[in-house]
């Protein structure tokens, strides 16, 4: 049996709220993604920070895993922390918010009867009292989402070329081109996903061909094009339900 994913729309703007059955000894690598996500996993509050690689979250043998995917630029200003500090790494929320008010948060997801929609209402309280994101580091990562260059970005949002780094990595946990690499290796696999031929999902996503995608895939993602999306292509080919991505 393979892993159980569903994901939802949150009420939390350009947010995904998720959970994810994890049958005992399955492994299920996250890719880079730009996003930062709040988890609630084997009893505990975690962050996931921004991703420059492919990780492997741990999480309870035959467990379920609930999150909220934050879009990328949002979560530093909810969790109060520059995303770059969280670069490539899973903290406890207590590492992050005062312990007495995550040990509350804690009691309360542990008896509620749809974790998920306890943990979108802690994002949605905590939104409420913080400073919104920052509107022009969305402004960014829209552009760069939608295959922009990086000039062009900084042109358009008025930013020098080290100011948009400067506030990239606090927004985003790394410069605006790492981010437009990741965003575009995450059009690609959607494209590919979708049943578009590799040659043609690189190119339509902005890489120079297939051999290029092949390099991202592997520099970012640690593995390649036919491991990763053989299964979903099999899937498909077959009528089974695919796998889902947290």
């Amino acid at each position: 049996m393979g892993d159980r994913y569903e994901e939802r729309t949150s009420r939390f703007d350009g947010a995904i709220v998720w959970t994810l059955g994890v049958p005992e000894g399955a492994v299920h690598p996250v890719l880079p993604d730009g996003c930062m996500d709040l988890l609630w996993i084997g009893g505990r509050l975690l962050v996931a920070g921004p991703d420059t690689r492919a990780a492997t979250p741990s999480a309870p043998a035959g467990g379920q895993c609930v999150g909220i995917r934050f879009a990328p630029g949002t979560a530093p200003a909810l969790l109060g922390v520059p995303a770059h500090e969280l670069r490539d790494r899973r903290v406890g929320l207590a590492d992050l918010w005062p312990g007495e008010r995550v040990r509350v948060l804690t009691e309360q997801l542990a008896e509620a009867p749809d974790p998920a929609a306890a943990l979108e209402n802690i994002a949605l309280r905590r939104a409420a009292e913080s400073t919104p994101p920052d509107p022009l580091m969305r402004y960014v990562a829209d552009r760069l989402g939608a295959g922009r260059s990086v000039a062009d970005t900084a042109h358009r949002a008025g930013l020098g070329t080290r100011q948009l780094h400067r506030r990239s990595l606090a927004a985003f946990g790394y410069g605006p081109k790492t981010l437009a690499r990741v965003l575009r290796l995450q059009r690609a696999l959607a494209l590919a996903r979708s049943g578009t031929p590799y040659a043609e999902a690189a190119v339509e996503a902005g890489c120079t061909d297939q051999a290029h995608l092949a390099r991202e895939m592997r520099d970012l993602a640690g593995t390649t094009l036919t491991a990763h999306l053989g299964p979903v292509r099999r899937i498909m080919a077959g009528g089974a339900d695919p796998p889902g991505r947290p």
